[in-house]
């Protein structure tokens, strides 16, 4: 059955925009799990980079510009406009968040746990949609690079193409993804307190 579904899914032109449809929804989700997916799908040929890559990028880019879009619509509803405006820790984070908006939103990308609340509030506190979508896609290409080519290299190695472990790296690397991003997070709490 497992190999059926696999050669169903990796035949054909139908197939292949199926699979990018299906990363593009995943990185909605978690984008981790979304390059590491790709990655290994590339690697055991079942996908070309190029087209494991754009999906990713489409994915990433689109959800973060909906979090944009998501702080500039919540603006409009009075009552929590007004609530944070007037709200003196709302006034350090607009602060911080405005005075270097470029660095600061290229930071948060590696920042987990920011990532949400630092995009939506920058449609929220109307940071220019180029300087947004700029420094997103600047830490988004170097992070999903980085990330990408680890794993298809890893992926593509003559072990991992005979293995039948091979399907076993998409949960070992989304398992290390997030125990990485687990100890950055602690990591960063720590400083701030």
């Amino acid at each position: 059955m497992i190999a059926e579904l696999q050669a169903w899914l990796t035949s054909g032109t139908t197939s292949l925009a199926l699979l990018c449809v299906g990363i593009v929804l995943l990185s909605y989700l978690l984008e981790d799990l979304a390059i590491a997916t790709a990655a290994t799908l590339s690697a055991l040929g079942d996908m070309p980079s190029s087209l494991a890559l754009m999906a990713i990028f489409i994915g990433i880019a689109t959800g973060d510009l909906g979090l944009y879009v998501l702080g500039r619509y919540t603006r409009k509803v009075r009552w929590l406009r007004y609530r944070a405006l007037s709200n003196s820790s709302f006034k350090v984070v607009r602060k911080k968040l405005t005075q270097r908006a470029f660095l600061n939103l290229f930071l948060i990308r590696f920042i987990p746990g920011l990532r949400t609340i630092g995009f939506t509030l920058s449609g929220f506190l109307l940071i220019p949609l180029p300087v947004f979508f700029s420094a997103v896609l600047l830490a988004t290409s170097i992070w999903t690079l980085v990330v990408f080519t680890l794993i298809y290299q890893i992926g593509s190695s003559v072990f991992m193409q005979v293995s039948e472990l091979k399907w076993v790296l998409i949960p070992l690397v989304f398992g290390l993804l997030f125990l990485i991003n687990r100890f950055l997070n602690k990591s960063f709490t720590r400083g701030m307190s």
